[in-house]
């Protein structure tokens, strides 16, 4: 097989993408068996001159005819198919089931990896499943109840459930392709193996990870919902012997994969309360800021999007200050909505999500600012309780019954009396007021830096009647389950903390290579509790 690179053509195109392989490689397209798309971009730096760009693998009929043609060309190469081998399990017994705890990326990956080895995982998830939780987070972003239980941050799928489901990661690796193929297996759309920026939209990751489940269920492995692991426990050397759910049934286990998610602070507090080595982390925060989805795509592409047939247009914006802060773009979501994401009483927290199509027609983005473990104060959870301060702030700045604090662009930067503005998709509502009371000093002066210098980027970014909703607080955890090469928790053998919530990954795809090589790691380790055939 062929790797063909740097295809490119005009919008919208007017050549299948096998004549465009053959004109490349001055073949015939008839010498073309298959082609697999690896890769599609989009190239608009000479807008408004637009081009896709593709990478494609190509069978031929003969391929040592054309391979022998075109070995030279520096966009050809040639590569081997190959398939995702599972490691060979070890030889430690397992004395009981493995016990995962949460049904996020990492710990959806580390179950049903063990699952489909043999090894029988039991799954708690503090939450409920993926069409209760919907039904109890629609109700709340109505004006109904807040479920600290069932919400944007706790249930099946973890917090990515409620987000735009984007697949993006700069990590470069091998296993990256298997899980881009788990999940359209599990039904994501089968765009996600080939996009630049890939993503799935909340309204089928929903369906994904009900589908995950009863793999994992197939498998061999159990989830148990309404499942909230209040304690693990431990042995006089220090090895996880058990864990406590609800504060009553106890289920013993050798191996606890802990993928709590950034939002548990009830967890980190149990875990350090146990004795688990924890330490404080970076992390940001900001506002979410919402525009006109034609602004962004007559910044990006310099045309609406729909007239050439693409994709609404994302951003990635970065800006530093001369104090030495960072303000960046994070969780861009195109054609989606801001989201109310609340997991503690009265506190608001502020969140980005799409669905599949992206079709609102507004962009919305958090803005965040770089906070520094020394901004939050001494010991490992001090991060937690300045994300709470804030969260805290913005709920009475809000009314005190989850509406958000807003404010335009123009009103923060001038520093005028706030006035309601143009486009803004928070429910279940927002409080017009200065987003300066409810953000850090730093914060804020390093976003009355950074608007100007984005508006300058993307015209229309920072005018006067843009919207901006906090707080963002969510970004990642403020806390590091301290872990080994092994990756076993440090001084707790058998307990491996995965994913966002031990602060080893960021965003789905690093989530779940994480969790899946955390599984890995166990199975080379372990013997299965059963024989698998044809595993």
């Amino acid at each position: 097989m062929l790797r063909v690179m740097n295809i490119r053509t005009g919008v919208p195109m007017k050549k299948s993408i096998e004549a465009l392989v053959a004109k490349k490689l001055r073949c015939s397209p008839a010498d073309i068996e298959h082609i697999c798309v690896v890769r599609r971009s989009v190239d608009a730096r000479r807008k408004p001159n637009i081009y896709l760009v593709f990478t494609v693998d190509v069978a031929f009929h003969d391929e040592e005819k054309i391979w022998r043609r075109c070995r030279d060309a520096k966009d050809v190469r040639r590569i081997a198919e190959t398939a995702y081998v599972p490691p060979q399990p070890g030889d430690v017994v397992l004395r009981h089931r493995p016990v995962v705890v949460g049904t996020g990326p990492s710990g959806l990956a580390a179950a049903l990896a063990l699952a489909r080895g043999g090894y029988k995982p039991i799954v708690f998830e503090r939450g409920c499943d993926v069409d209760t939780r919907t039904a109890h987070v629609e109700e709340f972003w109505n004006g109904g109840t807040f479920r600290p239980e069932s919400n944007v941050q706790f249930g099946e799928g973890g917090a990515g459930t409620f987000s735009d489901g984007k697949l993006t990661t700069r990590v470069n690796h091998p296993l990256l392709r298997h899980i881009l193929q788990t999940l359209v297996d599990a039904g994501a759309p089968p765009e996600i193996l080939y996009a630049y920026n890939p993503h799935v939209g909340t309204d089928i990751l929903r369906n994904v990870v009900k589908n995950m489940r009863h793999m994992i269920e197939l498998a061999g492995g159990t989830v148990c919902f309404q499942s909230r692991v209040t304690s693990i426990r431990r042995d006089e050397r220090g090895r996880v012997c058990a864990v406590i759910v609800n504060g009553e049934e106890e289920y013993e286990t050798d191996v606890v994969v802990l993928g709590i998610g950034h939002s548990a602070r009830d967890t980190y507090y149990m875990l350090y309360d146990e004795g688990v080595v924890l330490e404080k982390k970076p992390f940001a925060v900001g506002v979410r800021i919402e525009h006109d989805q034609q602004v962004i795509d007559r910044g990006q592409y310099g045309c609406d999007a729909a007239e050439l047939g693409l994709d609404p247009a994302d951003y990635a914006l970065v800006y530093h200050s001369p104090e030495g802060r960072s303000c960046y773009s994070f969780c861009m979501c195109p054609g989606g909505a801001v989201v109310a994401a609340a997991s503690e009483e009265g506190r608001v927290v502020t969140n980005g999500m799409s669905l599949y199509r992206r079709d609102s027609g507004v962009a919305n983005s958090a803005l965040v600012v770089n906070v520094t473990t020394d901004d939050v104060g001494s010991g490992p959870l001090a991060g937690i309780e300045f994300q709470r301060r804030y969260e805290e702030l913005a709920y009475k700045a809000g009314g005190s019954n989850y509406h958000a604090p807003a404010q335009t662009v123009g009103s923060f930067l001038k520093g005028s009396s706030p006035a309601e503005g143009a486009v803004h998709t928070y429910r279940p509502g927002v409080t017009w007021t200065d987003l300066h009371g409810v953000l850090p000093d730093f914060v804020t002066s390093t976003l009355e830096q950074a608007l100007p210098y984005f508006g300058r980027k993307i015209r229309g970014f920072d005018d006067d009647g843009v919207v901006m909703t906090g707080v963002e607080t969510r970004t990642s955890a403020p806390v590091r389950i301290v872990r080994g090469e092994d990756r076993m928790a440090v001084d707790a053998a058998g307990l491996y903390p995965v994913g966002e919530g031990a602060g080893y990954a960021g965003g789905i795809m690093s989530a779940f290579l994480d969790g899946l090589e955390t599984a890995n790691e166990i199975i080379r380790k372990y013997q299965p509790l059963e024989v698998v055939v044809n595993g």
